[in-house]
């Protein structure tokens, strides 16, 4: 492991693994990837050791086991952490003990000028504690705020409540708040401006997720691809689809619902980690395991195979709600030539002009896949082209990993 003192080291801590389907998971894989040779950075990774969501690192290519707890990926030191299946605490408890093993770690290492980046406001009163901890040790925090996990439908009212608190509390102490979206960096001036220590204003950068616009190495006849077909029941550019995880505010019902009420005669294909509990209930409410259209195919680890999935779906789904710029749409863009949005600021905001729009109104996402399924292979094509060249111009991982190389590597030590 690399614990040179000239080298920064940079503490992720908010993630449940590297390549899921949540946008922190992605971005971590990314960032990782990106800066695996990068000789002034080292990355450290908390890891969810076990329930919904946690990290499987025989999944993937390239890693290294230190110990059962600990293993190198992208050349980033990945440390697991045991969870107890306490509900909705659990979160609060994951990032505590994250935070607590980054402690130590650098204590124990002698770790000069850490970097500890909190990904979402979940700690709360614990904040102050580990902030000042940190402060201690010789490093500072820098919080990236999610978006409105206060606004997530999976909270009851009492928990909302308290992610509201958690994030005055964790936006009013961090060193630096690295917002993904333009929203929400106003928003954070808005609620936080004079609310900070000494009444001063929160400090900000803005710095997006981004998207891989490379093809896929797979080709439309690879014996991976054309099997993974014939086990799901597709056919490229038969299917609409949709890759995330699995969660209310994803609008996973409008967009069931809407598509059983629609005549369309392709399949809709979800790819996420399915939540037994939520897929449950979605079937009491719309029977949807009647329509053999609406196909739950798992997860796909293999980036190039879900690329390829991508690139030859009909057109691609997105229902996120809550949150700043997703990593799902931003892919979508990058590779889906025709994709479909719920109508929220965050995606109009990142899409503009090169997507399709929806809203939660009965019928109205069903008849916009009629129309979809009416567009001729050229209007598809121009959306698509539209589409590619936005994220080429704002969310390409090379600027935005070469965006944080500069705020990681910066410090007025």
């Amino acid at each position: 492991m690399n614990l040179k003192k000239n080298v920064q080291h940079v503490y992720l801590v908010g993630a449940k693994s590297l390549g899921a389907y949540g946008g922190y998971e992605t971005f971590i894989y990314k960032l990782t990837e990106y800066h695996q040779n990068n000789a002034k950075l080292k990355y450290h990774v908390a890891c969810k050791a076990n329930g919904d969501g946690c990290m499987n690192e025989d999944k993937f290519k390239g890693v290294s086991k230190i110990n059962d707890h600990e293993f190198e990926f992208h050349n980033a030191h990945c440390f697991k952490i045991n969870v107890p299946q306490i509900g909705a605490a659990q979160a609060i408890y994951y990032d505590v003990a994250s935070l607590k093993a980054c402690c130590d770690h650098i204590r124990r290492n002698k770790i000069s000028h850490p970097i500890v980046y909190i990904m979402a406001c979940r700690i709360g009163p614990f904040a102050v504690y580990f902030y000042k901890k940190i402060h201690r040790l010789g490093g500072i925090v820098y919080l990236n705020p999610d978006g409105h996990e206060w606004m997530r439908a999976k909270w009851s009212a009492p928990v909302r409540k308290y992610w509201k608190l958690s994030e005055r509390i964790m936006v009013k102490y961090c060193d630096l708040v690295i917002c993904d979206s333009i929203n929400i960096e106003k928003y954070i001036h808005e609620c936080y401006d004079g609310k900070g220590i000494n009444g001063r204003n929160p400090q900000t950068t803005f710095i997006a997720y981004g998207a891989d616009l490379t093809p896929s190495k797979l080709t439309d006849d690879d014996e991976q691809l054309m099997n993974w077909y014939k086990e799901k029941g597709l056919a490229k550019k038969e299917y609409y689809l949709v890759v995330g995880r699995f969660v209310p505010e994803n609008s996973f019902e409008i967009m069931i619902r809407e598509f059983m009420k629609s005549k369309s005669q392709k399949d809709f294909a979800i790819i996420t980690n399915v939540n037994d509990k939520f897929l449950n209930e979605l079937e009491e409410k719309l029977h949807f395991k009647s329509d053999k259209r609406i196909k739950f195919v798992g997860t796909v680890y293999d980036q190039e195979l879900l690329k390829k999935i991508r690139e030859n779906a009909y057109a691609y789904f997105h229902g996120h709600t809550v949150g700043g710029t997703n990593p799902s749409l931003i892919e979508a863009l990058g590779s889906t030539d025709l994709n479909l949005l719920i109508d929220v600021g965050f995606n109009r905001e990142v899409a503009e002009d090169c997507a399709l729009y929806w809203n939660r109104n009965d019928e109205d996402l069903a008849k916009l896949i009629g129309k979809a399924d009416q567009m001729s292979a050229d209007e598809i094509a121009e959306m698509g082209r539209k589409a590619k060249d936005r994220v080429a111009k704002e969310y390409t991982w090379d600027k935005i990993c070469k965006q944080y190389e500069n705020v990681f590597t910066y410090q007025e030590n």
